[in-house]
């Protein structure tokens, strides 16, 4: 048994970063981006209005203007500015030769038709400078980054129609056990539904990923067999959950090394989860998941999860809040490190939740985060500040 810290070093250590594709941009949101991207223009491209208003020479704020030209957004401007004479500018528009500020129309009025005069005791220039965002050249997004709506906005900007990308992993899931029955049928004596391999592909499909699922394994050594075999033939990642206990079904670390699968760890210093194993081959990964809902959930989360990132070119960083304890908090055991799910109090404090277990399969929806109570962890009175990982 190694501790979590060790099996996420091993785990990150093996992931190997994916081939990269090219994609449109209308498809690359949340892709990971495999190279550097560069502008092809500065940004803005000239010299350009904030505001509706006018363009004038600062000199003649004092004065009455003459408007000589109107210059909406889009057109260029036909004049030159010069003593006691203004253009009427729009959002957006270039600036015309000759002016250093321009006035908005708020702080202007009306002199008499074609004559207007400054209102205000003084203005900013309200002038957006060429390349002040950005200059021709200047990387605007590095490699690696998750392409969220404000990035797909500069890869527009910057002419970027088909950014490359790394390749989305393929994730194999297999539910294992003979207890269990598919969501669609109503339980028999003993059985229960599967609900470790719904979870798990919804939490794929969350991480970016291309998730397909294998169907129930049975606790014999032929259906695992044929399952894994058709997993790792078609997959980057195979997920297992079930059958990674002592007892005497728990039939999938031999099956995984049957198949070539060189095993890692098998089992990790925490709860929920202990029985986490992984193993690498020269083709595939693979994660034997415990077979309790909360225990599966969160080894994707804590572990599975930053890995399968990696292997597709990010660095998952989840964000952590330190919040403090509503109440007193006294562990009954913590001879292993503990993850703990937690709510977060309207006024920004901490309480555990109802937890029965790692079987509590309805613990995580009332749940907004996670908490992690060290081995040997005594009493934490109220207001102790905790390090809280949001579910959400």
């Amino acid at each position: 048994m190694i501790s979590f810290v060790r099996a996420q070093e091993i785990v990150m250590e093996c992931a190997r970063v994916l081939d990269s594709e090219e994609v449109a941009l209308s498809e690359s949101l949340h892709r990971i981006l495999a190279e550097d991207i560069r502008s092809d223009i500065d940004m803005p491209p000239f010299d350009k209005s904030a505001m509706d208003g006018y363009a004038c020479r600062r000199a003649d704020l004092d004065r009455e203007l003459a408007v000589i030209e109107i210059i909406q957004a889009g057109t260029s401007p036909t004049k030159t500015v010069g003593e006691r004479q203004c253009a009427k500018i729009m959002t957006g528009a270039m600036l015309p030769e000759g002016a250093d500020c321009v006035v908005m129309i708020e702080y202007t009025e009306e002199v008499r038709e074609g004559v207007v005069r400054f209102t205000g005791a003084s203005t900013r220039d309200n002038i957006c400078r060429r390349s002040e965002d950005i200059r021709e050249g200047d990387v605007v997004l590095e490699r690696g980054e998750r392409i969220a709506p404000p990035h797909v906005a500069v890869l527009a900007t910057v002419g970027c129609v088909r950014p490359r990308v790394y390749r989305k992993a393929r994730v194999g899931i297999i539910a294992t056990g003979d207890e269990l029955v598919e969501p669609g049928e109503r339980p028999g004596p003993s059985q229960i539904r599967t609900s470790n391999s719904c979870q798990l592909y919804a939490q794929a499909l969350d991480a970016d990923t291309l998730p397909t699922y294998y169907g129930i394994a049975r606790d014999t050594a032929a259906s695992l067999d044929g399952a894994l075999k058709r997993a790792m033939a078609e997959n980057d990642v195979v997920l297992l959950s079930g059958g990674v206990s002592k007892g005497d079904f728990d039939l999938v670390p031999g099956i995984m090394t049957q198949n070539g699968i060189e095993i890692l760890f098998d089992s990790i210093a925490m709860k929920p989860g202990k029985p986490t194993t992984f193993g690498v081959s020269p083709t595939v990964y693979c994660f034997g998941l415990p077979g309790n809902p909360v225990s599966t959930f969160i080894q994707f989360e804590i572990l599975v999860k930053p890995f399968l990132y990696k292997l597709m070119g990010h660095d998952f960083r989840p964000t952590h809040s330190m919040l403090p304890l509503a109440s007193r908090l006294e562990p009954k055991r913590v001879d292993r490190e503990t993850w703990l799910p937690v709510r977060i109090t309207p006024d920004g404090r901490v309480e555990p939740g109802a937890y029965h277990g790692s079987a509590h399969i309805n613990a995580l929806c009332e749940a907004d985060g996670l908490i992690v109570l060290p081995v040997g962890a005594g009493v934490f009175e109220e207001g102790t500040l905790v390090r809280v990982r949001p579910l959400q």
